[in-house]
């Protein structure tokens, strides 16, 4: 690999960074894998995922895990973050935020298989966990690498 390689990494490479308001606004970055020839597992967490109550405005928190095997491409770490950070001021269901992220994420790396859950926080005594599984047509994911 060489630094061209890496040239389309416009956040990482900004000396300050800038936070989007909405998804939209946000750019999920990747860059060439170097390992394309073998399966292997990339597991992002983010613990303090926020975003807001469609109806009452109120904020909701989560913990989202995205799991995948990348082909290609692999996610850049720094706009994944601020990526889900934009969510914090939208009022979006939870399980319309765990399938957004999930077509978000595919679009952006175009992985083998990828898996996000999205773990709400208890509001009114009931937490929700929604997971969302994305296969590569044509692709069978190794079941010593795929968690339950």
């Amino acid at each position: 690999m060489t630094p061209d390689d890496f040239e389309e990494l416009r956040i990482l490479k900004k000396g300050a960074t800038a936070y989007p308001d909405r998804p939209e606004q946000a750019r999920l970055e990747s860059f060439p894998n170097k390992y394309p020839s073998r399966d292997y597992l990339i597991e992002f967490d983010c613990p303090e995922f926020t975003s807001l109550c469609p109806v009452t405005g109120q904020p909701d928190f989560a913990r989202i895990t995205i799991t995948y095997i990348p082909d290609r491409r692999c996610v850049e770490s720094k706009s994944l973050k601020l990526y889900l950070f934009s969510f914090r001021n939208l009022g979006m269901f939870h399980e319309e935020i765990t399938n957004k992220i999930l077509e978000d994420f595919v679009a952006a790396c175009m992985p083998r298989w990828a898996r996000v859950v999205g773990r709400m926080n208890p509001r009114g005594g009931i937490s929700i966990e929604v997971t969302a599984d994305h296969v590569r047509e044509g692709y069978l994911p190794p079941e010593n690498l795929i968690k339950p």
